[in-house]
């Protein structure tokens, strides 16, 4: 017996007989999504291969978020041996689907909120911490598979010791931002679109949670590399939350310029590590469609080193590396 009719035995024994199912969509990982329908009722069914990825964060993580009440999906049943979870269908439209220049304040606005409940609410204990040395090494993927698999940029002793110096600076200072419950990826392909009388977002893809900096999230919201907002409006979200942060007493700069050059320092991270990942999809996975999204990452991050002296060492190196 193939994986499919496993699955679909499996569907089968809990949903009866009379279902129907189709691809819903594929993520960067190994992971699958189908919607499987039965009757009037739909559902998601997540195919995570056990000898690829595993469903016990999923299903820990989406207990916390439900615990938190905010809008994460409901579990109907789940193998952990096999591999595959059955739970709400959030419907088709993601963020990136939907946002326009009419309904971005109020949608980023959700968000935030969503953000806030999850920080605010969301027990940390028992979870792994987005430490120094996990921040330090997801920038590495930008020298292995950016610079020198997708620019075939050669470098010197000096070049590597820039970075490493550069990326040991970054780590610590991000590090020493107040922690809380991290998603990850809470940006415009994970959030659900649930119409206007519902509770936006849907929050999705949480599993690689971890208990890091206040303002990753945040990064991964407003700097989001398929939607590219003006800095304008980066700041005037960003201000908007830090409001909301501070009156519900989360661990947070009591200075917005401050709170703003940790978001900046955090957004570095991020994009060092996203464009190291784009690159690596592309290269070894044939995912070549993130290739697509590497200019705006691209144009975030040198903006922000352009911008803080601290950040200068990278700017100075990228502009001999790199050709513009």
């Amino acid at each position: 017996m193939n994986r499919e009719q496993e699955i679909k035995l499996w569907i089968n024994n809990y949903l009866g007989e009379n279902f129907q199912w189709k691809p819903a969509s594929a993520d960067a990982s190994f992971r699958r999504y189908f919607r499987v329908s039965n009757g009037n009722q739909t559902y998601i069914l997540m195919d995570a291969p056990p000898k690829k990825e595993s469903i016990v964060l999923f299903l820990e993580v989406a207990n916390r978020l439900m615990e938190a009440e905010v809008k994460a999906p409901k579990i109907y049943a789940f193998d952990i041996k096999l591999g595959i979870i059955l739970m709400d269908d959030f419907g088709p439209m993601t963020y990136l689907d939907v946002i326009n220049k009419d309904n971005a304040a109020k949608l980023y606005s959700d968000a935030a909120s969503s953000l806030i409940q999850i920080q605010k609410m969301i027990s940390t204990k028992k979870m792994q911490h987005y430490d120094e040395k996990k921040l330090y090494e997801e920038m590495s993927l930008f020298v292995d598979w950016y610079l020198i698999k997708l620019k075939n940029i050669s470098l010197a002793k000096i070049d590597l010791g820039i970075l490493d110096k550069f990326f040991k600076f970054i780590a610590k200072k991000v590090s020493l931002q107040p922690q809380v419950f991290v998603h990850r990826d809470f940006h415009s392909r994970n959030l659900m679109f649930l119409g206007g009388t519902e509770q936006n977002p849907g929050i999705l893809d949480f599993q690689d949670a971890l208990v890091g900096p206040i303002t990753y999230d945040l990064v991964s919201l407003l700097k989001d590399a398929y939607i590219e907002c003006d800095e304008e409006f980066i700041i005037d979200q960003s201000v908007r939350y830090w409001q909301k942060a501070k009156k519900e007493n989360l661990p947070i700069q009591n200075d917005f310029s401050k709170f703003y050059e940790d978001f900046e320092l955090m957004g570095v991270q991020r994009h060092l590590k996203i464009l190291g990942i784009f690159s690596r999809l592309s290269i070894r996975d044939k995912k070549n469609q993130y290739l697509d999204d590497i200019p705006l990452v691209e144009k975030y991050l040198w903006n922000t080193i352009s911008r803080y002296k601290e950040l200068f060492p990278l700017r100075n190196l990228l502009n001999k590396l790199i050709i513009k």
